[in-house]
């Protein structure tokens, strides 16, 4: 079994107002890293056994804060990436929400493939995979997988066996924590969801 403890990164001068998706070059803003340093003080209580983060520079960014305190580096998977948004990556929100795709979005996300990109579905599918390689990996231990909202939110759906058309119900803050946890052979449990104060008691916990 392992435990998953799953960060969002924290926040940049885009979050909220663009659909970022694989935008290079977007880093933490000044409040960001101060969320990313409370974060990595709110995990210094765990016995973290690796950090992984997605490729992009703000989930990097906050996976070395949370990593530090442990004398971690942080290794990277593609899979835990955001969703591919193909031709709406780094588009203004207030845009997007004008146009006919984004009610369907909202209603039925796993019937949505973003034009030039990939399709929710397909985002999940590869999250969850890659989180259920971690946890095989990491059997009996604690890990940080830090990621984005979207990815975040269908990771959580899917283990709380919630359909993807539902994952929209889910709130995931940046630089919250959820956590999940994955016993061998047994059904899956989640522990956390979107805490940003004190963590639940988790194995591994100092």
């Amino acid at each position: 079994m392992a435990t998953v403890v799953l960060v969002r990164h924290a926040t940049t001068a885009a979050t909220g107002k663009r659909l970022g998706g694989w935008t290079p070059g977007v880093h933490l803003d000044e409040a960001g890293r101060e969320q990313a340093r409370a974060t990595a003080d709110r995990l210094g209580g765990l016995r973290l056994a690796a950090v992984y983060a997605s490729p992009l520079e703000r989930t990097q960014e906050t996976a070395r804060a949370v990593a530090k305190p442990h004398g971690l580096r942080v290794r990277t998977r593609r899979g835990i990436g955001e969703v591919d948004y193909g031709d709406w990556t780094d588009q203004p929100l207030g845009t997007l929400r004008r146009r006919k795709l984004w009610a369907t979005i909202q209603a039925t996300p796993s019937r949505v493939t973003f034009p030039g990109g990939e399709s929710i579905r397909g985002a999940q599918a590869r999250a969850v995979d890659t989180i259920e390689d971690l946890a095989a990996v990491h059997e009996g231990e604690v890990i940080a997988a830090v990621s984005h909202a979207d990815i975040i939110k269908a990771v959580l759906a899917h283990f709380l066996g919630m359909g993807l058309d539902t994952f929209q119900r889910l709130v995931v803050e940046p630089a919250s924590v959820s956590v999940v946890h994955l016993p061998t052979g047994g059904a899956p449990m989640v522990l956390g969801c979107n805490t940003t104060t004190s963590l639940p008691n988790l194995p591994g916990t100092r």
